[in-house]
């Protein structure tokens, strides 16, 4: 039901149309039947005359039941699209936060697997309607020739259904855990193409790998799908030979207990055998309905976990960042998570803190003090438990969050590379690229042409590099690099702390650098030191002339390597 209605919702027009063409096609196939019972006792003359009347009605058929399964192929395809457009943008508007918690396994899951089953499913809706439309025809029919007999078939038939409902939950049941499995599935195998090198190197960790982890979980996921696949097909034969025993029934029992003619006995016992096919026919594609229906309940929970915390993405369309702002502060900052190798959780902050346009900013610490989860509430990634975000003395929230994202372009040690220049639109964007290409020595590795690289196949050094492009490419206010030069050799070290770093402070940009080189931190302005959730401020400047001296000094090393 729950997939009807989504198809209902995406669609109504259409699906009402499909509807009632089905309806249509059904009654026609009970006219067939009457045609064919009164043929088998009519007159010759009247036989001509039921001919015509044969042939009108299968092209009636013909027509209402093309135009049933058209319609609603064209509803599905509809409606497949708009869920995964609309969880794709869920996924965008949703906090960060939520994301992590999810779980990429989860997401992947849905957005593949979910959608794959609710697409086999709906390619099915349209024979499921039209053979329900042909089966509630023949069941008009059988009360057109007798009500008491239609009374007796829709009893048994009840009953069927009842019966039938049973074994069905338990199918549903162990299609639920198939799903379950899905995920737990989804998340071995990104450790499978995530951790290869490892595996590779450690033959023991290899088998344990498929042993104790994939192995068992692909195993689970079969043996759910195989049961709930065979529970429902012996339902469905179960279902097909209740048919037979009301044939049974039909003529051995009930001529004894009411009178009936043999022409209406006759034409009953065809209706039934009529419907069989297509009842069947509905029993066969249940299962993919149930799956659907499974899969579709997983993608609304996550989407509407995802929309009841989610952001407007559209308020940021028409803003661009003032690059004349002055002071962003943290105000009693917290945020708290779990951490894999903790049993409590791992509190940051409180955080107060204050930064000014143009500073340079080291932030340093030892590995899980809270320096990447700081960086990504200083960026609004993640939104505060407690204290508040204030900039140029206004307060960060849901309203702005967005907005405010908006001033900071950023390297994250986790980053992702794309292949083109995404949202990027400034005059002359291949010849800016061009240059920071050569800049960065990559103009031998990678071309710009309309805005996209010529290739990402690159070690993680020369990755970061491009990201560095991508970023100076944005030119936004607030610069945020976790860790960058941690693949680098010690040139482009050189070249990222005493070069562009000072040419971004000398743009008036504001610059946060998560690091552990301690032989650049005398280029600071100012280093924040964090230790295991908790603040120390320190603070070191050097003169204008120096940076100067060591900018120059990074070009000359530049030129002698080229």
């Amino acid at each position: 039901m729950k997939l009807f209605l989504f198809l209902f919702r995406a669609s109504r027009t259409q699906f009402l149309l499909a509807v009632i063409a089905g309806i249509a096609s059904g009654l026609s196939s009970a006219g067939l039947i009457a045609v064919v019972n009164c043929a088998l006792s009519a007159t010759t003359a009247l036989r001509m005359s039921l001919g015509w009347s044969l042939v009108a009605i299968c092209l009636i058929r013909l027509v209402t039941g093309f135009a049933s399964q058209a319609w609603l192929i064209r509803s599905s395809e509809r409606a497949i699209l708009g869920a995964r457009l609309r969880l794709s943008r869920q996924i965008l508007a949703a906090p960060l936060r939520s994301l992590e918690d999810a779980g990429a396994p989860r997401l992947l899951a849905a957005l593949t697997d979910d959608v794959v089953a609710i697409t086999t499913a709906f390619f099915s809706i349209p024979f499921i309607c039209v053979n329900t439309a042909v089966v509630l025809g023949c069941l008009v029919y059988i009360g057109w020739l007798s009500l008491a007999v239609l009374l007796a078939v829709t009893a048994l038939m009840t009953t069927g259904i009842i019966t039938y409902r049973v074994p069905i939950r338990f199918a549903i049941r162990y299609f639920q855990r198939a799903r379950e499995s899905t995920d737990a599935l989804y998340k071995h195998f990104r450790a499978l193409t995530d951790g290869a090198k490892e595996l590779k190197l450690h033959f023991s960790r290899n088998q344990a790998f498929l042993t104790e982890l994939l192995e068992p979980a692909a195993m689970a996921l079969q043996r759910h799908s195989v049961t709930g696949a065979t529970i429902h097909a012996a339902a469905a034969r179960y279902g097909n030979i209740l048919f037979f025993v009301l044939i049974g029934l039909l003529l051995f029992v009930l001529p004894d207990r009411i009178v009936i003619g043999s022409g209406t006995l006759i034409g009953v016992t065809l209706a039934i055998l009529f419907m069989m096919g297509p009842l069947e026919s509905v029993m066969v594609a249940l299962p993919s309905v149930s799956r659907a229906n499974i899969a579709l309940r997983r993608i609304e929970s996550l989407g509407l976990s995802l929309t009841a915390q989610s952001e407007d993405l559209r308020i940021a369309a028409t803003l661009a960042p003032r690059p004349d702002w002055r002071r962003l502060e943290l105000i009693g900052v917290t945020h708290s998570y779990r951490r894999d190798d903790e049993d409590g959780n791992f509190t940051l902050g409180p955080i107060d803190l204050a930064l000014g346009r143009g500073e340079l900013i080291f932030l340093i610490g030892g590995n899980g003090s809270g320096k990447t989860t700081l960086a990504k509430l200083l960026t609004g990634l993640y939104e505060p438990e407690a204290g508040e975000i204030r900039f140029d003395g206004q307060t960060i929230n849901s309203d702005n969050r967005v907005a405010y994202r908006q001033y900071f372009s950023a390297v994250f040690s986790d980053f992702y590379l794309f292949e083109s220049l995404l949202g990027l639109q400034p005059p002359a964007l291949d010849e800016l690229a061009r240059e920071y290409l050569k800049q960065l020595q990559l103009d031998t590795k990678v071309q710009v042409t309309g805005g996209k690289f010529s290739t990402t196949q690159l070690s993680q050094g020369q990755r970061k590099r491009l990201a560095l492009l991508i970023a100076c490419l944005e030119d936004r206010p607030i610069y945020l690099f976790d860790e960058w030069a941690a693949d680098q050799d010690p040139y482009f070290k050189d070249v990222f702390y005493l070069r562009i770093l000072p040419e971004l402070k000398a743009r008036g940009k504001t610059i946060i650098v998560i690091s552990h080189d301690e032989r650049y931190y005398r280029i600071a302005d100012r280093i924040i030191k964090l230790d295991y959730g908790q603040l120390v401020l320190g603070q070191f400047r050097i003169e204008e002339s120096e940076l100067m001296t060591q900018a120059s000094q990074a070009a000359q090393r530049r030129s002698d390597i080229r």
